[in-house]
Order: C-alpha cells, then structure tokens, then sequence
C-alpha cells in the first residue's frame, strides 16, 4: 500500500449527514483499492447504530472501511468513520482521537471538531469535503482548514440530496473545488498524485 507522504497531502477529511450513506457508498466505492491517503469520516448517526455502516460500506469498497480507534495512526487506502456517538479528533502527532465531549452544532460526532483538529494538525497538507446534509455543521472546520492552507470540497448543492451543510459551507468559505458526487472520487485520484 502507497505511504501517504508520497502525496503532498497527509489526509482527507470528509462531513456528511442526511444522504450520507448513499453518498459515501457511491464515493467511496468508487476509490480504488491502492488510493494512497486515509479517509476520516464523519457522517451524522444514531448512537445507538455501533459498526452497521462500516461494516455494510466496507463490502462495497476496494478500500478498507473502519470505524476509527483511539489514538491509531491513519493509513492510505483506508477509511475511517467516527464511531457512533463519538467526536473523531486528529491529535497533534497524527493520531486519531475520541470523545465524549458535549455535542457541537447538536452532533456527536461532529464534522467541526474533526475538520478544526485536522487543520491544526495537518495545515496546508489538508482536503477537508463538505457534502450531502442538513445543518450547518462543517461550515467553520471547512473554513479553518482553508485559513490553514488546505484544499476546501464542496459537494454542488444542486447534487446533493440534503443542500444546507454545502450550502453553509460556501457561505463561510469560498471553496477551491464545487464539484458533483459522479466527479468527486476523480478529483480525489488528481489531488492525492500532486
């Protein structure tokens, strides 16, 4: 498996909420199975729901689909999701973090805390994607990410099946990429080879 610092990116750092499941099996099926980055995933879910949707992407997917563990270091080609009723957290070595902080924007987890704890740890080597969701959740990570340097996504809110958390996000940032679902795993491709 390629090592992420080949790229001149270290991760992606994804935010999705209503529509998510569909839209991360399309995406993330579409990724092939040497992609070289980690993939940290918050998607908005029922606390009670444990590993169901690792498990049920991970079938469909050439990369491996997780959930996240405490203080486990990423690795390209493979995806990790924020634990039901947990915040995913990047810690300033690179490892991934949990919590049962309080919700923020009422999500545990929540799509800021990943993205404003990736930014600081990763800065510019960063692509933080807002896609598909209600809410507003994701709009001040997104913009932390690109006050830091890295590459702000944006899922066309025409695309999406939930508009408000692309929409809010490209009120708080105006976003390097806007792209469509069906154009997103290419981009993905583009950006981890630079």
């Amino acid at each position: 498996m390629p090592e992420a610092k080949l790229s001149r990116y270290k991760a992606i750092v994804l935010g999705v909420s209503t529509g998510g499941v569909g839209t991360l099996k399309a995406l993330l099926g579409a990724l092939p199975g040497d992609f070289p980055l980690p993939l940290l995933v918050v998607q908005h879910i029922s606390p009670d729901s444990g590993d169901q949707m690792a498990v049920f992407l991970d079938e469909f997917c050439a990369i491996h689909v997780k959930e996240a563990d405490e203080q486990e270091r990423p690795v390209g080609g493979t995806v990790y999701l924020a634990p039901a009723n947990y915040h995913l957290m990047v810690e300033p070595d690179g490892r991934l973090g949990l919590s049962m902080d309080p919700p923020v924007n009422y999500s545990r987890p929540s799509v800021d805390v990943l993205f404003e704890t990736a930014a600081q740890a990763f800065g510019e080597r960063l692509i933080g994607v807002v896609l598909t969701g209600a809410g507003y959740d994701g709009s001040l990570g997104l913009k932390r990410i690109k006050d830091k340097g890295g590459v702000a996504v944006v899922q066309d809110p025409c695309d999406a099946a939930a508009d408000s958390m692309p929409k809010h996000a490209m009120m708080a940032v105006t976003p390097d990429h806007v792209v469509t679902l069906s154009t997103l795993p290419q981009l993905f491709i583009n950006l981890s080879e630079k």
